[in-house]
């Protein structure tokens, strides 16, 4: 299932491949301001929803690893009434430190089993989940950097508004990869609405 971004994406690129041609020309395009601002209104509107909800599934990584250190405690607790049990007994003294010391080598090496492999697993999550949202982001931002290199002089506007969606796409691909891991940050970012006007422009 596409998710609302790539839906936006597929929206301005049928656009932009139906518009028609300049007479004389194979490069610029006539377009209808309107339809092309609404069609950027939709793209503003879906990648915050996108952002939060990948960001939603990084942060999963901190839920696999607090249930893989329960588990490990658990089975430590566990091991550790099973020594106090054994060392009570007089008799077996000797061998209940035998046998307490074994259960607790066990339980300290499944412990570890369960944390290595949830973090594995929670580091190809977030990875995954990373990357996704980076492909994403990048062909937004090829889209947008392909569109605003069409545009003209006389439509500042157009480009002024392709350009701030296009910087607040770099921004959010600079949050999927920052120079020092300091746990999950929250993505965020802030949209803004172009003033609408009638007519057709030309790119």
């Amino acid at each position: 299932m596409e998710s609302k971004i790539e839906q936006s994406i597929d929206k301005i690129d049928e656009y932009i491949a139906n518009c028609k041609f300049v007479t004389l020309s194979s490069s610029k395009i006539i377009v209808n301001k309107e339809e092309i601002d609404e069609l950027i209104r939709e793209l503003r509107q879906a990648t915050p929803d996108e952002i939060k909800r990948y960001q939603k599934i990084i942060s999963n990584r901190d839920k696999i690893l607090n249930n893989a250190r329960e588990k490990a405690e658990a089975l430590i607790n566990e091991a550790t009434v099973q020594t106090n049990q054994l060392v009570n007994e007089h008799e077996i003294m000797t061998q209940a430190y035998a046998k307490a010391n074994e259960v607790v080598s066990i339980a300290t090496r499944q412990a570890q089993d369960i944390l290595d492999s949830a973090t594995i697993e929670a580091n190809n999550v977030k990875a995954a989940a990373i990357q996704y949202t980076d492909d994403l982001l990048a062909n937004l931002e090829n889209i947008i950097t392909h569109a605003t290199q069409l545009a003209g002089g006389n439509y500042q506007e157009l480009i002024a508004n392709l350009n701030s969606c296009n910087g607040i796409v770099k921004a959010n691909r600079a949050e999927l990869h920052p120079t020092e891991d300091d746990g999950l940050e929250s993505l965020e970012i802030e949209t803004g609405e172009s003033e609408e006007t009638e007519g057709p422009d030309l790119i």
